[in-house]
């Protein structure tokens, strides 16, 4: 067999620069590059690597956690069929990505984490920033990984590379198994040279397949459609995934179904189709909400029903109610008891087309899901509506922006409260123009998750919105936008600190405790003195970004002019008060357990509501269904 000499780092490199995705005739290189920061547990080894082959493009970055963050992100513009690999050194840079792998392995997003790791002849033990096991020497900071990884392995020797680089991409490439990958090289394995085969460097194209469920799976499911009187869809991620929005439309247009979304398939449908419902759940519309009260049958496209969507297991009402899921991962399509159609969503929206034929709910059905949705439009158009020019509220300035941007352009979001009310409130004009992290809604995504947008296309503008809170987690890859040149325009709404959680504190009778950025008081020894004396203005200038601050609505609309014909990366600076202008819509829950005992009056009466919702709440478990 052929050879070929390579350290392990470099044939690391050599490897990831020649895999490729297929689907649907398209073929495109799998990685993008290599987000990097270096340390000594990675400079010698993956660095030198990285210099060797400057055609596999390496990306400086400011933060270990960021990098992983803009990896998610441009693997989900890419439906999954391109991403990043990241590297960092052993121990605290390590460290950094956990929570946006975490993130990663949520959202079902691929991204390769290669960290450094101890030596694995152990010569030199305890290294710099390795922990130390008084149980066992074959432990690192690494091992945090496996939880939270797709596949990990840890290459002790250079001749186990091959096959855990293969499976490696085989788990990334998976549209069912797919998340993060964690492939942990220790620092002295990095640098060995062995003779590798060559086979293992050239071009592979790793095929994505669209399967189609059982049979008789979907035999069943066609009865129980047919059956159905007031049917729903929910449309997930999956839905963008397999780029299945057309037969959503056509299979929702053809049988008079409505469609919900969740926050990852919001966009699946075009926001004027009058079968669109809009936002479902906890953060959901009135409309959607009130059919998924009524509904005797659920078919949910792609999605992996998470709290807020589900209204934490309340939404669904109706005691006979059944589900339909179409899922390719396997652990989402059996949930809720559901007859599980695992396959692609696309070619299984097909298949039960085909098989349904002539079926179609009743038109009073069809003209109350049409009133449902012209009724949310009009909601919408008042909460847009700017009240007071001089103080606009969060509400207002998303219905400016949303006014101002063109359709192919992108929202992009990850925690706080805004997520709630782009969710219910968006008007969304293409599959890719709402992108949200609300999986693992991490504060600090949103400026690196807009990079990996802009990266993803390029052609887009993307509209990056954020609270001061969580600017203050992640604002350093401000500077990486700059470096590389991707221009995103940062919406920094200034709220006086942790307005979501300020809200749900006050739901559960606690005032907003802990959530406000207030100086301590020496009278009271509490955080209720006046307000910080922070100018996060100045901040995102210091790192480079154009900054406008407008003072009222007509100078916020003259900033998105202007920021839309800058070339860098600009930052529109608000202040505005926490009141967002918006209530929670009927039917709507959020399970978040209040105690059962509390000297606040305020907790006590929020423990009553509680429990009266508490007693909603379902397990949808239905035996025997295929009798």
């Amino acid at each position: 067999m052929e050879t070929k000499r390579l350290t392990v780092a470099q044939a690391t490199i050599e490897f990831l620069k020649n895999q490729y995705t297929k689907r649907d005739g398209r073929e495109q290189l799998f990685f993008a590059g290599c987000f990097g920061i270096f340390g000594h547990g990675n400079v010698a080894g993956l660095g030198e690597a990285l210099k060797q082959n400057p055609d596999f493009t390496y990306y400086q970055t400011r933060h270990e956690q960021a990098m992983v963050h803009t990896a998610a992100a441009y693997a989900k513009m890419k439906n999954r069929l391109q991403t990043f690999a990241c590297t960092t050194s052993i121990g605290p840079g390590a460290l950094n990505m956990i929570t946006a792998a975490a993130g990663a392995t949520i959202n079902r997003l691929p991204v390769l984490l290669l960290p450094g790791d101890f030596f694995a002849t152990r010569s030199a033990t305890p290294l710099l920033q390795q922990l130390e096991s008084a149980q066992t020497q074959d432990i690192s900071v690494n091992d945090c990984f496996k939880p939270i990884s797709k596949y990990w392995d840890r290459i002790q020797r250079p001749e186990q590379l091959t096959s855990s680089l293969l499976e490696a991409m085989r788990v990334l490439t998976s549209p069912a198994e797919t998340g993060a990958v964690t492939l942990a090289l220790p620092h002295d394995v990095q640098t060995e040279a062995y003779d590798f085969p060559v086979q293992l460097f050239e071009k592979r194209i790793w095929y994505i397949p669209r399967p189609v469920p059982d049979l008789q799976l979907l035999e069943y499911a066609v009865s129980l459609i047919k059956n159905s009187k007031k049917p729903m869809l929910i449309a997930g991620g999956g839905v963008i995934y397999s780029e299945a929005e057309e037969e959503l439309k056509t299979f929702a247009e053809q049988f008079g179904i409505p469609v919900a979304e969740t926050y990852a398939g919001k966009g699946s449908l075009h926001y004027e189709h009058p079968l669109n419902l809009g936002a479902m759940g906890g953060t959901g519309t009135k409309g959607a909400n009130r059919i998924a009260e009524e509904a005797d049958l659920v078919i949910g496209i792609g999605t992996r029903y998470g709290d807020f969507m589900s209204a934490s297991k309340s939404a669904w009402k109706n005691p006979n109610v059944t589900f339909i899921n179409i899922n390719i991962a396997e652990i989402d399509a059996f949930k809720h008891s559901a007859v599980p159609l695992q396959g692609d969503a696309r070619e299984t929206l097909k298949a039960l087309r085909k098989a349904l034929r002539n079926y179609h709910t009743e038109e009073k059905y069809v003209e109350k899901v049409h009133g449902y949705h012209k009724e949310w439009d009009e909601i919408v158009t008042k909460a847009y509506a700017c009240e007071n020019p001089d103080r606009p509220v969060q509400a207002e300035y998303m219905g400016a922006l949303n006014d101002f941007i063109e359709d192919k352009d992108v929202i992009l979001c990850a925690a706080g409260s805004l997520p709630g009310d782009l969710h219910k409130l968006w008007r969304t004009k293409n599959s890719k123009g709402f992108h949200l992290e609300y999986g693992n809604s991490c504060m600090g995504y949103e400026i690196p998750g807009g990079l990996g947008a802009k990266m993803a296309d390029p052609d887009r503008e993307i509209y990056v919105m954020c609270g001061d809170a969580t600017y203050l987690m992640m604002p350093s890859d401000l500077i990486t936008t700059l470096q590389e040149g991707y221009k995103i325009t940062l919406i920094l709404i200034n709220n006086n600190g942790y307005a979501s959680i300020g809200g749900l504190s006050n739901a559960v009778g606690e005032e907003g405790f802990g959530t406000y950025f207030n100086y301590r008081n020496e009278k009271t020894g509490q955080l209720d003195g006046p307000p910080l004396a922070t100018d996060l203005a100045k901040n995102a200038e210091s790192l480079g970004a154009k900054v406008f601050r407008p003072k009222n609505m007509a100078e916020f609309q003259e900033s998105l002019i202007k920021a839309k014909n800058n070339k860098e990366t600009t930052v529109i600076y608000v202040e505005t008060i926490r009141d967002r202008k918006l209530q929670g819509y009927a039917y709507s829950w959020w399970e978040v357990p209040i105690p059962e005992i509390s000297v606040f009056p305020e907790v006590i009466e929020a423990r009553k509501q509680y429990e009266s919702n508490k007693k909603q709440q379902q397990q949808y478990i239905k035996p025997n269904q295929y009798k």
